[in-house]
């Protein structure tokens, strides 16, 4: 992530979700929370989730340390935090956490260079009216907007050159149903 691609996300969805204040996201794949942290101060309150302790260790530290109150951890990976967002399962790691109290109105997703590729997760990422796809592989996320375009229609995309003299583009789509 750099600062352009923030900068991006701080003044894009605002415009796209004028209410985002009265709305909670849920972010999959959060990392160690560098969409996590500003994205909290443009959204009522978010849900983030991922797989990787030290991940999750490292924006737990950053959280207390910038005294946020507005973000829930979750150790899951994308598959069971569906599973817990559709209550479908419970999980012991969610105990104190009332998902019920969410209001979700967005998700971004930050997958993996193999991107999402489950028709069934893409299905479920379908649900939210907003969708942030950050991608590092332009193939993977054209791969994947094939069934998301099925619901929703892009917004807004963006390249990024964040590995100059490279193959490598990141990109921001913003996605609305």
């Amino acid at each position: 992530m750099n600062a352009k691609m923030l900068y991006f996300l701080l003044t894009t969805l605002p415009q796209v979700m004028p209410n985002s204040m009265q709305t909670d996201l849920v972010e999959l794949y959060c990392g160690s929370g560098n969409f996590t942290i500003p994205l909290s101060q443009i959204f009522r309150r978010v849900f983030a989730t991922e797989v990787v302790k030290d991940s999750i260790h490292t924006l737990q530290e950053t959280i207390q340390s910038h005294n946020i109150t507005n973000i829930t951890l979750a150790r899951l990976n994308a598959q069971e935090s569906i599973a817990a967002l559709c209550r479908q399962r419970e999980f012991f790691r969610l105990k104190d956490v009332d998902l019920d109290s969410f209001d979700f109105g967005a998700i971004l997703i930050d997958p993996p260079r193999s991107g999402v590729g489950d028709e069934a997760m893409l299905e479920f990422i379908a649900r939210f009216r907003v969708i942030v796809y950050i991608s590092c592989a332009p193939q993977t996320l054209c791969d994947d907007l094939r069934v998301l375009k099925r619901t929703h229609t892009i917004h807004t995309l963006a390249l990024f050159e964040q590995f100059p003299y490279t193959h490598h583009i990141e990109s921001i789509c913003i996605l609305t149903r």
